[in-house]
């Protein structure tokens, strides 16, 4: 009886593997592996430069300041002795932020997904195509519109507010004015940022493996049942990402804040109160009539700018390292 003899395939290799048993790799390999080392390392680089900088400059500015750096509510960097402080522009450039996230997240979620699961598609393209060309308008655009349209005309939701909410505090609108407040900038900044939120969104959205949403049709689920077992739990990570690009983008702001918002240095937690300030808008407004030391004071603010942005990032890092595992990214 003749036995059969059996072959079996070999393994399959590893990537370059052959190209290790041949010899070393091919030139095409290893000028692509230096130019993206290469790049790494130089936006690290940069990066410090940027650092060193703004440090450097920040540390002459707060060895001559007379007040306290973080405390103070007070900007007379000419004065005799010089003083200035950050806290009035963490205050608002924090406030005008949150504000602008608490409005434009939920927004931009519920249109990423009406346009990837919802709307048909004869509509779906061209609202995805409008909202493209929304994230490309210059922010000077948006600051004019603000000043022109939405300060005169925002005056009758800032009554309505105070009417029935001002016993939150926060809405409790204690002064006259025209609305150019803080609520003012976070809602214009809020509109700036919807267009870059819900484009990542839209796209991660769309990366749903549809075999999760077909098993979940397939036992039972709603499309809102599908939405929130299937696309949510798998776009987490980019929603999370796509909040912190808006959220850079509202943070460091110019332009449009600087056209809307009246500033002035007080810290107060009354929203509709005209006034405020934030760094960016402070920096653009005061660098031309500053003197050296005055220069050295808003480059130290510009630092504190830096650093909040560097902590948000790296929370925002944080937090998708350890969602990660909870999304559809990895199966």
């Amino acid at each position: 009886m003749d036995t059969a003899t059996t072959t079996t395939n070999p393994p399959p290799r590893a990537p370059g593997a052959e190209r290790s048993a041949r010899g070393k790799p091919r030139p095409g390999d290893r000028i692509f592996l230096g130019l993206s080392r290469g790049a790494g390392i130089s936006l690290l680089m940069i990066m410090a430069a940027i650092a060193g900088f703004l440090a450097y400059r920040a540390a002459i500015a707060i060895s001559k300041d007379d007040a306290n750096f973080l405390t103070a509510s007070e900007w007379n960097p000419a004065g005799s002795p010089p003083v200035f402080g950050i806290a009035v522009l963490a205050f608002g450039t924090v406030v005008s932020s949150v504000v602008a996230m608490v409005i434009a997240v939920p927004v931009a979620i519920g249109i990423a997904l009406f346009i990837s699961h919802y709307a048909p598609r004869k509509v779906a393209a061209p609202l995805a195509y409008v909202v493209d060309l929304l994230a490309a308008v210059p922010s000077i655009i948006y600051g004019l519109w603000g000043a022109i349209f939405l300060v005169p005309y925002i005056d009758g939701l800032n009554s309505w507010l105070d009417e029935y909410l001002g016993w939150t505090y926060i809405f409790d609108k204690t002064s006259e004015g025209v609305a150019r407040n803080l609520f003012t900038v976070g809602i214009l900044l809020a509109i700036m940022i919807l267009p870059i939120i819900t484009n990542v969104t839209r796209e991660v959205f769309l990366q749903v493996p549809r075999m999760h949403e077909e098993a979940a049709l397939a036992l039972g689920a709603t499309r809102w049942e599908v939405i929130r077992m299937s696309v949510l739990p798998f776009g987490r990570s980019g929603i999370i990402s796509a909040s912190m690009l808006g959220l850079g983008r509202a943070l460091g702001e110019t332009m449009a804040v600087a056209v809307v918002l009246s500033p002035s240095f007080v810290i107060s937690g009354h929203l509709l109160d005209p006034g405020g300030g934030t760094f960016a808008q402070n920096i653009a407004a005061k660098f031309n009539e500053a003197d050296e030391f005055g220069r050295d004071a808003l480059i130290a603010s510009g630092l504190v700018l830096f650093v909040i942005t560097l902590l948000v990032n790296g929370a925002a890092r944080a937090i998708i390292a350890r969602r990660k595992e909870y999304s559809g990214a990895n199966a």
